[in-house]
């Protein structure tokens, strides 16, 4: 045996953009570690695998600034550098040309063989970079034909097989789980559908079956993402009710004491599925709605529907149901041919709808789309005085909601917890990871015994701090699984 062979490389991964690709990453950990490579911190991988996010220009620049800086990392150690995900998809062997930095740019369709391809850099050949297509053309248009023919097509995070591919990069209790990938939908400001391909569901079986294996390793909170999830099962038997199914069936997981969907749009969240998220025990009621804008003709620009009064009506239907249910939201402002007249009926919408969270984003043009051939640009230095209002009153208005729901009781999943300072944090039903605020508690203790990661704690809002909640605990409803320890990455 030669000593290449004897000493395991090592591979590093570094991951950027949403929770979806974070579930891609994980899913490369598990190929990695299943043919024998070590995932290892970037100062100490024979190559630094970079997944990196396409979506919007800043996205695209931090991924060039993560490749570059991990260059820097791996110069005078003789490591490479690669990059995947996303953006290496999207532009492929322009992205090789401009960034030699990267010792290889490798699409989705290498994820499949990707030990064999890193080894294949680390040995000092360049394979030949990413061409890309557009990946809606891989599957047939019709959804119900997609599953079989699925098969022969590379997609992200659905190919989970036993402690083969799927190895978990952090220890927390959280963990996000794929329902689907691609969209069909033709928003006309997004990308995503040319390089996420058509929309593909996982069979709920499998869902399950990753659902209970991630529970087994300690997660208690299992976060749902696609690009879609309301058109979850639209290519399969059951039809889009599969979501209505499977919510449920999850919740009933051993261990798994908190299911959340996110990434629900408006105009396909029906009446069952509203009630099953709102009222099903051990489903968050937290309802993550695209509505992108309120203003009728915006929207109908955007390739999208509503207007302030359907959005108004549906968030009316989830509180009748649901009282406390998290909402949260993204906006873009600055859309072309976007008047004062519209801003204002989104101003409107905003103040009428009492979100518990709203990500503000600015429109730019994304190669590729339908927008960007659009006339009536708004000016950039105006598009930038349009988030910078619409955010000061978001900022309001999520300060008010939280203000709301002080002397109110909330199930926090404790997800910090600092023994030597007694500090400690989470997030109760309202609140997902990263984006809509965290629960704090005033002591890291109940009863003179610490709070610990991973449990379940019933606890009073005693005070605010903009969307963050202040917290005393009253009572452990769920005690913490054994073993868990504080979230880490590897890589």
């Amino acid at each position: 045996m030669s000593s290449r062979d004897a000493a395991p490389r090592r591979a590093a991964l570094l991951t950027l953009g949403c929770a979806r690709n974070e579930v891609d990453s994980e899913e490369l950990a598990g190929r990695l570690a299943g043919s024998g490579w070590e995932l290892a911190e970037a100062d100490e991988a024979d190559v630094i695998v970079v997944n990196t996010c396409g979506f919007v220009e800043q996205a695209k620049k931090d991924s060039i600034d993560t490749l570059l800086s991990a260059s820097d990392v791996a110069k005078g150690r003789g490591a490479k550098v690669v990059a995947v995900g996303c953006m290496a998809e999207r532009y492929g062997k322009e992205l090789a040309d401009s960034l030699p930095e990267a010792d290889a740019v490798l699409g989705f369709d290498a994820y499949p063989d990707l030990a064999e391809r890193l080894g294949d850099v680390v040995a000092g050949h360049t394979p030949t970079p990413h061409v890309p297509v557009d990946r809606r053309t891989l599957l047939p248009i019709s959804p119900v034909q997609r599953p079989e023919a699925s098969v022969d097509v590379a997609i992200p995070g659905h190919a989970w097989v036993p402690d083969i591919a799927r190895r978990r990069l952090s220890t927390g209790p959280v963990a996000s789980l794929k329902l689907a990938s691609g969209c069909d939908r033709r928003c006309a400001f997004c990308a995503i559908p040319s390089f996420r391909g058509s929309f593909v569901s996982r069979h709920p079986d499998e869902v399950l079956a990753e659902a209970a294996w991630l529970a087994r390793d300690g997660v208690r909170e299992l976060v749902l993402v696609s690009e879609n999830s309301t058109s979850y099962g639209k290519d399969l038997p059951g039809g889009t009710r599969a979501l209505v199914d499977l919510l449920p069936r999850l919740a009933a997981i051993p261990g798994i004491e908190r299911v959340r969907v996110s990434y629900l749009q408006p105009a396909e969240t029906r009446p069952d599925l509203l009630q099953v998220v709102a009222a099903t025990e051990g489903v968050a009621p937290y309802f993550d709605l695209s509505f992108q804008h309120a203003s009728n003709p915006v929207l109908r620009r955007m390739r999208r529907f509503g207007s302030r009064t359907d959005f108004l009506d549906l968030c009316a239907r989830i509180r009748a149901v649901a009282p406390e249910a998290g909402i949260r939201s993204n906006v873009i402002v600055g859309f072309p041919g976007e008047t004062e007249e519209d801003l204002a009926e989104l101003e409107a919408f905003l103040t009428g709808a009492r979100l518990d969270a709203v990500g503000v984003f600015g429109y730019s043009d994304e190669e590729g789309t339908e927008a960007a051939g659009y006339d009536g640009k708004v000016d950039p230095a105006e598009v930038a005085a349009r988030v910078e209002r619409i955010s000061a009153l978001v900022d309001e208005l999520m300060t008010q909601r939280a203000e709301e729901r002080i002397g109110t009781e909330v199930v926090v999943l404790v997800e910090t917890a600092e023994s030597e300072t007694e500090d400690a944090t989470g997030r109760a039903a309202h609140q997902a990871p990263e984006v809509d605020g965290e629960c704090v508690f005033v002591s890291g203790e109940l009863d003179g015994e610490p709070l610990e990661v991973g449990a379940f704690v019933r606890a009073e809002v005693v005070d605010s701090e903009g969307a963050d909640l202040v917290v005393e605990a009253r009572e452990v409803v769920v005690p913490a699984a054994a073993g868990l320890v504080t979230v880490g990455t590897a890589g």
